[in-house]
């Protein structure tokens, strides 16, 4: 095989990979629709797998490859019960995260992720003589949009309904007159490394710039803290950063984080356990919740380790 040959082929079979993660991801999420639309009936397991236009057995190998966990597991983790346990182990991460100033063993905060604010002055400019390179890559919670300044990402996004199109407006509107080109080279490393997660951190950190006011950006590097598998409420956000009567506001400045994931407004959740709205759907909030979930604990059930048979 000549070199050419070789790399084609190494390209399709990455392509092919890629494909098949995005295409997992919807059918994952699918599933949880169906659900959340379904809850008082408890369905089966061979409905939930017909919601995601699989067999049981195809569903179960599915949820294997991309949560480590089997699909009882799953459904565990997505009630209310599960999520109110969640914020009982988390109470105190949040304090000892600020003592300690970093995110604990979990996320490797300085290691993985550093961040730095825009000045009040580029703040206010809007993206005025901001050059920003964007690409549309694959993520194991959907197709994202990454945008990337020379000083490290200023934006994730997750594509959704309305497409590719849809989710650029929303994100280029956020730097109205910063300069926006398509660069997906530039790009692309950043994504891999962003859902790489903290365990291959040695391959690279990922640095961000995070453009808001002083209390979004406040609340912003609060979440960062938030190890990974852990949840916090809101009020706790608020008290984190000495503003115990700020929940709500706290809640609009987590909502208005534009670079999901990375900043994990995903693990704030309210204090009743209920998960709660995500800018990208809340489908795709309870399979963050998940998927974190099942690498940050042991398996519930006889105690067996991630990844072992149904």
């Amino acid at each position: 095989m000549n070199q050419i040959t070789e790399h084609k082929t190494t390209t399709r079979h990455a392509r092919s990979a890629d494909y098949r993660q995005v295409r997992d991801y919807a059918r994952i999420e699918r599933a949880i629709r169906f659900l959340e639309d379904n809850v008082t009936a408890q369905p089966a397991l061979d409905e939930v797998a017909a919601s995601a236009g699989l067999s049981r057995y195809h569903f179960q190998r599915l949820f294997h490859r991309w949560a480590g966990i089997s699909p009882k597991r799953f459904l565990q983790c997505l009630t209310v019960a599960h999520a109110k346990r969640a914020l009982t182990d988390s109470h105190s991460v949040l304090d000892a995260a600020f003592d300690l100033g970093l995110s604990g063993p979990g996320r490797l905060h300085d290691l993985f992720v550093a961040c730095e604010a825009m000045s009040p002055g580029e703040y206010k400019r809007r993206g005025a003589g901001l050059a920003i390179r964007y690409g549309f890559h694959p993520s194991p919670f959907g197709e994202c949009l990454l945008l990337a300044t020379e000083r490290g990402v200023c934006g994730l996004a997750f594509v959704g309904p309305d497409g590719r199109s849809a989710t650029l407006g929303d994100m280029q509107s956020r730097w109205p007159d910063a300069e926006c080109r398509a660069d997906s080279a530039v790009t692309a490393a950043l994504a891999e490394r962003a859902f790489a997660g903290a365990a291959e951190a040695g391959a690279g950190s990922v640095a961000l710039v995070l453009c808001g006011t002083n209390f979004q950006v406040q609340v912003w590097q609060a979440l960062l803290r938030i190890p990974e598998g852990c949840m916090v409420a809101y009020q706790a956000i608020a008290r984190a950063i000495g503003r115990p009567g700020a929940a709500r506001a706290v809640g609009s400045a987590v909502a208005a984080n534009p670079i999901s994931y990375l900043v994990p407004c995903h693990r704030v959740i309210r204090q009743s356990g209920v998960l709660g709205e995500y800018y990208w759907g809340s489908a795709r909030k309870k399979a963050m919740f998940v998927w974190e979930d099942s690498r940050a604990r042991p398996m519930a059930s006889n105690g067996v380790s991630r990844g072992a048979a149904a």
